[in-house]
């Protein structure tokens, strides 16, 4: 019988991940929401670095980069972007150099968002840091880069480029698709079925693995993704991007069609990065209720997003949250942070 996920296994690949990942009941969120059993899947806890669903992904594009006997790897993200922190990570782990190039995606920063939290860990794992300075130009940033690439390749280095803009091979994507495998094996172990997963949304690549490796091994949870960047239109496109490149480097036709891809971006404003009530609700509650760190740019709002989808489908659905890590982020949103959470103490607050 013919593999459902195609060439997967004999892509090139390193060892970066701990898995399997914890999955874990959230008892306390699911009745303080009256209803839906609540699951999370642990990948903060992937152990490199602080942990993140970025170390999935990097397995295959560190794979790929050691394949072509790189040296250097470069890639582009926000200033507080968790990709390039398990980058900077990875490459060290590998013994490679890396550059990375931080964009100005969220407006009206201070101090210690430009200095604390990822951007901390960057200058402590030895990074060279670049700066570009439009944070809604991705073709430009890799252009950008490549020019850093190309001067490096100059000087007698080998350089592997981590592309930001779509339409490139989505390699991270895979790191999901193998995911799923994790996830069901799981799930069958302890004799529970998904009816619901929900993620947040950003690069796509997690969502668009997670959806396509599901419905490669048959599975029928829905999957939501919840847009921590763009629109749902703009994400749409991004999503169903992905997926047909997976198909493509998987060898496979595609089992996703565009109604299989559920986003929803009523969190998202005021923005990337920007912290609204729905974001500071989620964060109070999945900590005083579950002991469950999440971030203000990325988790929290998928938090949101979760508990919305909880509170609307009620008792007899189960959902799983994708924890997608993100924690040092939390450290640069300190002062807007205090703020808030120094007017609201005691365990398990309700919604205001």
């Amino acid at each position: 019988m013919d593999d459902p996920l195609g060439r997967l296994t004999t892509l090139p690949r390193v060892a970066l991940a701990h898995t399997p990942t914890p999955l874990e009941a959230m008892p306390n969120l699911s009745a303080h929401l009256a209803g839906a059993e609540l699951l999370v899947k642990r990948d903060d806890c992937t152990g490199l670095a602080m942990g993140g669903n970025k170390v999935r992904q990097l397995e295959f594009y560190l794979g790929q980069a050691r394949a072509e006997q790189a040296d250097t790897v470069l890639i582009t993200g926000a200033v507080q972007s968790n990709f390039v922190r398990l980058a900077a990570a990875a490459a060290c782990k590998m013994g490679m150099a890396c550059h990375i190039q931080l964009e100005e995606r969220v407006p009206d920063t201070d101090a210690v968002y430009r200095s604390s939290g990822n951007v901390l860990l960057d200058r402590i794992l030895g990074a060279t840091v670049h700066h570009y300075p439009e944070g809604e130009d991705e073709s430009g940033a890799d252009r950008r880069i490549q020019e850093i690439a190309a001067d490096l390749k100059r000087q007698g280095r080998r350089p592997y480029v981590i592309p930001l803009a779509p339409g490139h091979a989505p390699l991270g994507a895979l790191g999901y698709v193998l995911a799923t495998q994790e996830l069901l094996t799981q799930i069958d172990h302890l004799g529970l079925d998904l009816d619901h997963v929900v993620v947040a949304s950003g690069s796509g690549h997690t969502h668009a693995g997670l959806l396509f490796g599901l419905k490669a091994l048959g599975h029928s949870a829905k999957v939501s993704g919840i847009c921590v960047r763009r629109g749902s239109a703009a994400q749409r496109i991004r999503v169903s991007g992905h997926c047909a490149g997976i198909a493509e480097l998987l060898d496979l036709t595609s089992p996703v069609t565009d109604s299989d891809i559920n986003l929803d971006d009523d969190f998202l404003a005021p923005g990337y990065g920007r912290i609204n009530h729905a974001t500071l609700e989620a964060m109070e509650l999945a900590a005083r209720l579950e002991g469950l760190i999440v971030d203000p740019t990325y988790t929290a709002k998928a938090m949101a997003g979760l508990i919305h989808h909880a509170r609307r489908q009620g008792a007899g659905c189960r959902i799983l949250f994708i924890h997608t890590g993100g924690h040092p982020g939390v450290f640069g949103s300190e002062p807007k942070l205090t703020e808030y959470f120094a007017e609201n103490t005691g365990p398990g607050v309700p919604p205001r």
